[in-house]
């Protein structure tokens, strides 16, 4: 984004714009799910911290995020830059992010509450560069765009990337990290790199988007919090996605148990990924057209109902075996293929829907509050799990300290993997049957907004500038 300057209501962004922001989708992959995957099982496994206490250090430095992420969506919304509103935000995310994350991995010789501790503050510290990167990332699509279809289009370049990201970190990271302390330190050094690449990418690689959104970013903080509250679309939107995104979480922490202790093959972890990202790669094309057949609310239930049966069937891997688990992960990935692409376009609709009804620019407090939201979620997804763990008697130890799971334990293991989130993924499905924002609601909202427009300015050519109503004003009522 080049200047502040709306430019006029494009449909289509150019393949180098597309690919320049998607490959910023490894920074979101990349945190989102190592940490997810991985610090849960790194602390109780390798650092013998408790698991309760594990869970609890996972969980905390989110509370942050409420502030950092609402912080952060504000200042972007009024920057004034030579590159835009949201690209400054992005370097600066590059700058921290990156080196945190190695350090959260970078085991110094603690064991216990200590090394929990250690743990808890360095990602507090990536979580601050994550939100400085992360919240205007996710605002820029609805500012490149004002086709409904043409978001979702943007961001299925990102899903293809992001399915990337995600199997580099559930695939090579567990492969990297191994069982050892000098292992897990070697994998966040290597993807502490991958992400400053990546980040460093995407800011320059969205240097020539288009910009369409609005130009005015009035209002307190207190005020635009207020409106992102009352917005009943992003209300019901925030909701129903971040009970997929707990339910998400929740099974990405207990993957490296279900491997080690229900399949009794720990590196079952790498297969397990490969086996819920390879339909994400292959089924971005065809959740993009159930978009438009469906619209985006029958393709949300659709693929969250999928999410949540192949999480059930996972039920009956002690009987059916490893296969059997790997094919029910292919079902629990083509849905979350849809749910990752799908919450993202109606996210962009939100905003661009907002600016529309408001004629304000505020598309980063939106974000700042999704996010914010969302990377408590996730945590929140890790804590929920290891509760589980705790309440089943399971065992921590360290390399050197085994121990055998009592059998209540492995109860837990699978019970926190597949019950657990299928029964939330089921309550978010419940929650899209609410969300009311269409396409014909959005183009009545835009056409609505062209017509307040041509009369103001017709008005002010005959002089008869007295006070009219803003766009804003006019629109408000549809909410």
């Amino acid at each position: 984004m080049v200047s502040t300057a709306a430019t006029p209501s494009p449909s289509k962004v150019s393949l180098g714009v597309r690919l320049g922001y998607a490959v910023g989708s490894f920074c979101t992959a990349n945190f989102a799910t190592i940490p997810g995957l991985l610090l849960l099982f790194y602390m109780t496994n390798v650092l013998a911290v408790p698991a309760a206490f594990a869970g609890v250090v996972l969980f905390l430095p989110k509370a942050w995020d409420l502030i950092a992420n609402t912080l952060v969506g504000r200042w972007s919304d009024r920057t004034v830059s030579r590159w835009g509103p949201r690209r400054p935000w992005l370097l600066a995310g590059a700058l921290v992010l990156p080196v945190s994350f190695a350090l959260m991995f970078a085991g110094p010789p603690l064991t216990g509450a200590p090394a929990g501790v250690y743990v808890g503050l360095t990602f507090l510290l990536a979580a601050t560069g994550y939100a400085l990167y992360e919240v205007p990332y996710k605002a820029m699509p609805a500012e490149m765009t004002t086709d409904y279809h043409e978001r979702t289009s943007l961001l299925q370049w990102r899903m293809v990337l992001i399915s990337v990201g995600i199997a580099m970190s559930g695939i090579l990271a567990p492969l990297i990290a191994g069982k050892t302390a000098g292992g897990y330190r070697t994998m966040g050094v290597v993807f502490g790199v991958i992400l400053l690449v990546a980040m460093l990418a995407s800011f320059f690689g969205t240097a020539r988007a288009p910009f369409t959104g609005q130009q005015r970013s009035e209002g307190t903080l207190r005020e635009q919090l207020s409106a992102a509250r009352t917005s009943r679309p992003f209300m019901w939107l925030l909701g129903l996605s971040s009970a997929q995104t707990l339910a998400v979480g929740v099974m990405l922490a207990g993957s490296p148990y279900f491997a080690a202790y229900i399949l009794d093959d720990p590196s079952a972890t790498t297969t397990l990924f490969a086996a819920l990202v390879g339909p994400m790669l292959v089924t971005m094309p065809l959740w993009v057209w159930l978009a438009r057949r469906l619209d985006k609310r029958g393709a949300m239930i659709l693929s969250g109902a999928m999410f949540g049966v192949g999480g059930l069937l996972i039920l009956a891997t002690p009987a059916l075996g490893s296969l059997y688990a790997h094919l029910c992960v292919m079902l629990v990935g083509i849905g979350y293929a849809g749910l990752q692409l799908l919450q993202y376009s109606m996210l962009a609709d939100v905003i661009a829907y907002d600016g529309v009804v408001s004629g304000k620019r505020r598309g980063g407090v939106f974000t700042g509050l999704w996010t914010a939201v969302e990377n408590a979620v996730q945590a929140l997804g890790a804590t929920l799990y290891g509760w589980v763990l705790s309440a089943g008697g399971f065992l921590s130890s360290d390399p050197e300290h085994p121990v055998t799971q009592p059998d209540s334990a492995h109860v837990a293991v699978m019970v926190g993997v597949t019950l657990v989130p299928a029964l939330i993924t089921f309550a978010g499905v419940l929650m899209t049957l609410k969300y009311e924002l269409t396409a014909e609601r959005i183009d009545a909202a835009t056409a609505g907004a062209g017509a307040t427009a041509s009369a103001a300015a017709a008005a002010d050519d005959a002089g008869q500038d007295g006070g009219q109503p803003e766009t804003g004003e006019v629109l408000r009522a549809e909410e």
